[in-house]
């Protein structure tokens, strides 16, 4: 084997670990956000997340691992839709955001019709 060949076989394999590492992550932030919706009592929409993003960024330890970040829907109500994001380092969730509520609260003077 020469060199060139080496290098595309390398490259093959290094392609094959990113996608399934980026399939484990998917999986991971799904989890993550179908937990995140059962415990607030909401629907997680689709059952999936999608990718909106990725870097490098170290850890704790100063150890270079990638950053991916995931949006996703859910619905509080049961009729309407809502964002929420996730983003995991490595395969360990980060952050994980759900907007909270929004509740109108009247004054004691104000009356609602």
């Amino acid at each position: 084997m020469d060199f060139l060949e080496l290098f595309v076989i390398g490259l093959l394999g290094a392609g094959a670990w990113f996608w399934l590492d980026s399939l484990k992550a998917r999986e991971i932030g799904i989890d993550a956000a179908r937990r995140a919706c059962d415990q607030a009592g909401w629907q997680l929409l689709d059952d999936s997340v999608a990718g909106q993003g990725l870097r490098l960024a170290r850890d704790a330890d100063g150890r270079l691992r990638l950053r991916r970040s995931f949006a996703f829907e859910y619905s509080d109500t049961g009729d309407n839709r809502r964002r929420g994001s996730v983003t995991l380092l490595g395969h360990d969730v980060e952050i994980l955001s759900i907007r909270p509520q929004l509740h109108v609260v009247p004054s004691p003077h104000e009356t609602l019709h």
